[in-house]
């Protein structure tokens, strides 16, 4: 597997508009983005050239438009960052996780409830 580029919280936000709208063209990604922040549109570009350095988007030239296109699946982001965060805080695992979240009383009734059925549903798969 292609080794998955580190992206900034900022970068994340630009990347949740091109896997969502890809092909996707930079007038279009700062109208998207435009509408939750109050980046420059240079400012998004050029955080656009920073993902294309990184190798997680690639573009094509249209005329005189930049189309954006995702090289780094949503999917495959996520689990990478998960695993990083389950690492990071949680000694590498989901139980760890979820007893923290127990013992400090951050689970409501629906939150175990919602658990159990996942669990459920896992169980009868697999």
């Amino acid at each position: 597997m292609k080794k998955i580029p580190q992206i900034s919280e900022a970068e994340f936000e630009v990347m949740k508009i091109i896997w969502d709208y890809h092909p996707i063209s930079t007038n279009e990604i700062i109208e998207h983005l435009s509408k939750t922040k109050t980046w420059s549109p240079k400012t998004i570009q050029t955080m656009m050239i920073r993902l294309e350095k990184k190798g997680a988007v690639k573009h094509k030239k249209e005329s005189r438009l930049y189309i954006y296109s995702p090289i780094v699946r949503k999917d495959d982001y996520i689990d990478m960052e998960s695993r990083n965060f389950l690492n990071r805080f949680y000694c590498g695992t989901i139980q760890s996780m979820v007893t923290s979240f127990i013992e400090n009383d951050k689970l409501s009734e629906k939150d175990i409830k919602e658990l159990k059925e996942l669990l459920a549903q896992k169980d009868k798969r697999g």
